[in-house]
């Protein structure tokens, strides 16, 4: 028997107009409902959201709310009235990153005359795989301020051009309960990727992989002793 949204829901954080915020267990909709869904979303995007409900997963750092309504209510607004959701992404994401701006986000990365220091995005050196493959705990809200506003969970040097050499890249906002699913995923479409399959093929074939792992522990197992990762990652 399939979950009904109520188990989702944390708390009643809001509200915009007539639009309801929700806190919700992302962690759980990735399990049981949609792998892809990440920091929030909203009807038009996940139909399984109500129409005027805004869903913003738990923060394991709670300091980016205010951004992603920004960013859903342009979202949301754009897609009620018809228009595509390759439209609504990017006026989405124009005010998203006008409001980081603001937030002076980029100054405290990047000093005036300055440089950026990979000191301040990793955050703290999870592990070493046995292909000496760094998996970094990184500064989520500075990665998308800076680099990539659609930085979400994690990603790897194949991939994003900013991420260093043989690294993986795992945001701080992940929570450490799940933080090993989100590294299998990117730790197995980098392998894919590096035997010479393009990414949309690695990252169907990793999005399958992550969710049996999440639903088959014996299988989560088996897949991290191949990549040659630790089962538990510390917190």
């Amino acid at each position: 028997m399939g979950k009904s949204n109520k188990d989702f829901y944390i708390k009643k954080i809001g509200r915009r107009g007539d639009v309801v915020i929700w806190m919700v267990d992302g962690s759980k909709i990735r399990t049981n409902l949609d792998r892809e869904f990440t920091n929030f979303g909203q009807h038009f995007h996940f139909s399984f959201i109500p129409e005027n409900e805004f869903w913003l997963d738990k923060e394991a750092v709670p300091d980016e709310r205010r951004f992603f309504l920004d960013h859903l209510l342009v979202e949301w607004r754009m897609m009620k009235e018809g228009r595509s959701y390759v439209e609504a992404i990017e006026a989405a994401d124009k005010k998203e990153k006008s409001e980081r701006k603001k937030a002076g986000d980029t100054e405290k990365a990047v000093p005036s005359g300055g440089s950026l220091s990979m000191g301040k995005i990793h955050k703290r050196l999870l592990q070493t795989t046995g292909d000496k493959i760094s998996i970094w705990l990184v500064h989520g809200r500075l990665v998308r301020s800076v680099f990539n506003i659609d930085f979400t969970e994690g990603g790897h040097d194949l991939v994003y051009h900013y991420v260093s050499k043989n690294e993986v890249w795992i945001d701080d906002d992940v929570s450490a309960e799940e933080r090993i699913f989100v590294i299998l995923h990117e730790l197995y479409e980098r392998s894919l990727m590096e035997r010479g399959i393009g990414y949309p093929e690695a990252h169907k074939k990793a999005s399958r992989v992550e969710w049996e792992a999440r639903h088959n522990n014996e299988k989560l197992k088996k897949h991290l002793a191949l990549l040659g990762i630790r089962e538990m990652v510390e917190k």
